[in-house]
């Protein structure tokens, strides 16, 4: 395929899959975005906190969209990169299944810590002494104001009175430009599962330009999602539903945590599963070689739990129908398979000895066991 065909269809795989695996991975870097401790700082966001006029709110929704667009900015440059150094290079240049798990725990873990950030600074920017003055009464001249009640009394007081807690002092913050487009770039490290399928298609391409098309077309489409999930978030986390943000941002933050050790295999296996007259088994053909199907679906594996006879080949057929979800990138045996959307695959296993071998999508949110007895 050339550039234009690849662009095309990393366009349609992003706008497919934006709103689901890559919004539910790479979105909670999003968090790292929402404003510094105590609101923006500086005299406009004093200003802001004492007037709210309508000019106000148009500067906050001018630097949210520049925040936003700072991330998927940073996004399409270090994707269109690595779709280059892909095509260039080929498959040296990608991941493996191990790293990117770890890639993955370290991202959640980073955003549970931005939303416990936002949970400990909920409504510190609800009561802000401002430098007014009341220039008509001389008892309260010079005294700062609570922009709650606008009585003469610094937040510290009033907060008691309001039963919300006090300000944080104003500190100075890195730009929210910058900010963004570090998370930006920071996401080339946390792939979705349609993602890898994208950079396979880069390294099939044997060319720089066609595989920057084909991460290019892939990130432009899943930036309308991306970006309105930032804008969310942003204003959530200035109103009084940063609580709710908060809260959702620490469930992204552990979930992604979650998928990093499951595709990791660092989870509890199968368990006391079912009996094994209620799990199918795979049958041995007349070369020897046993063979069993499984459906990769959007909502998981099915069946999610085999049988197989140790100490003989095993041939798993990977089948998919209209799937554009992460299962279309299975980690098996230690090395990434990318599956049509619909069609199917084979995988062939050397012979295993009794035990349990685990497989997952490309992001660790779906499992599979294959135990061999």
């Amino acid at each position: 395929m050339g550039p234009a065909a690849l662009f095309a269809s990393g366009l349609a795989a992003g706008l497919a899959a934006g709103t689901a695996s890559c919004a539910a991975v790479q979105g909670g870097l999003l968090v790292g975005l929402v404003r510094p401790a105590g609101g923006p700082s500086g005299p406009s966001a004093r200003t802001e906190a004492s007037t709210g006029t309508a000019a106000d709110a148009r500067a906050r929704t001018g630097a949210d969209a520049a925040a936003v667009g700072a991330f998927l900015t940073g996004r399409l440059v270090s994707h269109t990169l690595l779709g280059g150094l892909l095509g260039l290079a080929g498959s040296a240049v990608r991941l493996g299944a191990s790293v990117r798990a770890v890639l993955l725990v370290g991202a959640g873990l980073m955003v549970a810590v931005h939303a416990v950030r936002l949970l400990r600074r909920r409504g510190g920017a609800a009561c802000v002494g401002g430098p007014r003055e009341r220039s008509k009464d001389p008892e309260r001249a010079g005294r700062p104001e609570c922009t709650t009640c606008g009585e003469p009394t610094g937040c510290s007081d009033c907060s008691r009175d309001h039963d919300i807690p006090a300000a944080a002092p104003v500190r100075a913050t890195r730009s929210p430009v910058r900010r963004g487009l570090a998370l930006g770039t920071a996401t080339l490290l946390v792939p979705c599962g349609v993602t890898i399928s994208m950079e396979v298609a880069a390294v099939s391409s044997g060319s720089a330009l066609a595989g920057a098309a084909a991460l290019a077309g892939f990130t432009l489409g899943t930036a309308p999602a991306l970006a309105a999930l930032g804008l969310l978030l942003r204003r959530l986390a200035s109103s009084r539903l940063a609580v709710l943000g908060a809260v959702a941002a620490l469930a992204a933050g552990l979930f992604t945590v979650a998928s990093g050790l499951s595709l990791g295999g660092w989870l509890p296996g199968a368990g006391p599963a079912a009996r094994a007259e209620s799990v199918p088994a795979a049958s041995a053909g007349p070369d020897g070689v046993q063979r069993i199907t499984i459906w990769a679906t959007e909502r998981g594996f099915r069946p999610g739990i085999v049988t197989a006879r140790a100490d003989l080949p095993l041939e798993i057929v990977f089948r998919t129908r209209d799937n554009y979800g992460c299962t279309r990138t299975v980690t098996v045996d230690g090395r990434d398979v990318v599956l049509p959307v619909t069609g199917q695959d084979a995988v062939r296993l050397p012979p295993r000895g009794p035990g349990d071998l685990r497989y997952a999508c490309g992001m660790g949110m779906y499992a599979g066991f294959i135990r061999f007895t």
